[in-house]
């Protein structure tokens, strides 16, 4: 390969259910929303008397103890999608045992995230509470329980989080006047989390709108977003119908499709698009080119010299994630940018030459950003680069997974050309590369769905939670290297010890530790 430039084009044409109706963004709104800070985010002007509140909670999204360095390091770099990459000790022990395993009690990246989530869980809390208890604010019925919605989103959002991380954790839905107190609440059981996440979706699903101007509130969570993350929440338990129907809702909701190329999707100029399900709004402007974004692509960014010096080199794609793609998959290369070699000149999406002798031959490509808009900001390091956390893909795969668990012919045929979508979008238009799926046996369906979750869905936070909830986290993490991994310890982060000394023990240490 000498370039990674992908033209995918061409027109879906599927059943009503992948072809449906919804919005698209501007290239030209990233720059616009560069204006961003803690009490407007996403939109300045906002949209009732609540946002005050409720934008300090969505802000926290933006938090580097929530989706930055501890983040990438917990659910991609313990994959076997990921290496940590950069230099052998950058980092040292904390980054190194997220890779290698096993992660000690003492692992300040597990603190950070405890810290992080709970401290969005907060701001979720005192915006229910102002809402709940604040006479001075004059608001409509239906513009409270619409805020308590969004709030609601984003505590369940959270929790899903941590019950994956940490397993029994506590639950916390008030607002202590003595914030000590926090301190001393006792772990419920997963179960109890997973139960309380549930609520927390549902109330959302049925009270957040179905769209909003994106034009004003790019970002702000609805209905999808919801029923979303909701069948996500199913999956992870394993309630396979529950699953099955929530992600149909999405599909059916109108409101999203799989017509944004693959290419296009981790572009700036696809931010936002038909493809977004759920989407932390990060933004830069030449006068403000860090503080109101994320350093989600500086982490994982080319580390070099010179314009090539973008970032800390983290989370480099692996060898084994290498080779699961398909013969002439283009996901593969929008993918992986690998690094000139003294034989072999590679290219970036936007026709760069990169240089030889970085120091790791393959960085995550898509965290790639643009140049003219590095120039414009004077910054090279991409904190205005969206997170995508919930793709319109991945609904489609998680509906085909539900659907194939719960079995029958039809069901089994529903599941096939759900992955068969996505394997269409993914072609772009090109004949003699990945075939339809026309497999109708289950276990093999089974199979051939989890592999399609991999690629569609590599370098994006889902590889490490999808191994575990499989039962396959120790053969395949064994199998790629990481031999530490020990599935009855390592499919938990240790409870942070500064958190079980805090709690003066009321927080217990989960097994293996």
């Amino acid at each position: 390969m000498k370039k990674i430039t992908l033209s995918i084009t061409g027109v879906l044409i599927l059943a009503a259910v992948i072809t449906l109706g919804g919005c698209k963004s501007n290239f030209l709104d990233t720059a616009r929303q560069g204006g961003y800070d803690a009490d407007n985010y996403p939109y300045p002007g906002g949209s009732g008397p609540y946002d005050q509140f409720i934008f300090g909670a969505y802000n926290e999204l933006r938090s580097f103890n929530v989706h930055s360095q501890s983040f990438i390091c917990a659910t991609s770099i313990r994959s076997d999608d990921a290496e940590k990459g950069s230099t052998p000790a950058d980092g040292g022990s904390a980054a190194i045992d997220m890779d290698n395993f096993p992660v000690t009690p003492s692992n300040s990246f597990c603190n950070t995230l405890w810290l992080g989530y709970y401290g969005l869980i907060n701001k979720c809390n005192v915006t229910i509470k102002e809402i709940n208890t604040n006479t001075t604010i004059v608001a409509t019925d239906a513009i409270k329980i619409q805020t308590i919605g969004e709030a609601k989103f984003l505590r369940g959002y959270a929790y899903f989080m941590m019950v994956r991380l940490f397993g029994k954790v506590p639950i916390i839905d008030t607002v202590f006047d003595n914030p000590a107190l926090q301190n001393n609440v006792v772990q419920s059981s997963s179960a109890a989390v997973y139960t309380f996440i549930e609520n927390d979706l549902n109330y959302a699903a049925g009270t957040l709108p179905l769209s909003w101007d994106i034009n004003k509130f790019a970002g702000r969570v609805t209905k999808g977003s919801a029923y979303g993350l909701l069948a996500k929440v199913y999956l992870t338990q394993q309630k396979w119908a529950q699953a099955m129907a929530a992600a149909n809702t999405v599909i059916l909701s109108g409101q999203y499709d799989l017509t944004t190329s693959f290419d296009k999707i981790f572009r700036e100029e696809g931010e936002n698009s038909r493809e977004s399900v759920f989407e932390v709004q990060a933004t830069a402007s030449a006068s403000i080119p860090q503080n109101n974004g994320v350093q989600y692509a500086q982490i994982q960014g080319v580390r070099g010299s010179g314009v090539f010096d973008m970032g800390w080199g983290w989370n480099t794609p692996s060898t084994q994630l290498e080779a699961a793609f398909e013969t002439n998959d283009p996901r593969k290369n929008r993918t992986i940018m690998y690094t000139s070699t003294a034989t072999t000149t590679y290219q970036t999406i936007y026709g760069e030459n990169l240089p030889v002798g970085l120091p790791n031959p393959r960085y995550n490509n898509k965290v790639y950003t643009n140049p003219s808009l590095r120039n414009a900001y004077g910054n090279r390091f991409g904190y205005w680069m969206n997170v995508r956390i919930l793709r319109y893909a991945d609904v489609m795969l998680m509906y085909a997974e539900a659907a194939n668990e719960v079995g029958g012919a039809t069901n089994i045929t529903a599941a096939r050309n759900a992955v068969n979508a996505v394997r269409l979008r993914a072609r772009g238009g090109a004949t003699g590369i990945l075939p339809d799926v026309t497999i109708t046996d289950q276990a093999t369906l089974r199979t051939a769905i989890q592999q399609e979750r991999r690629v569609e869905l590599a370098m994006e936070h889902e590889r490490f939670f999808d191994i575990v909830r499989w039962g396959t986290a120790q053969t395949v993490l064994n199998a790629a290297g990481k031999t530490n991994y020990i599935n009855s310890r390592d499919a938990l982060l240790p409870i942070p010890q500064p958190q079980i000394d805090l709690s003066a023990g009321v927080l217990k240490q989960n097994p293996g530790y």
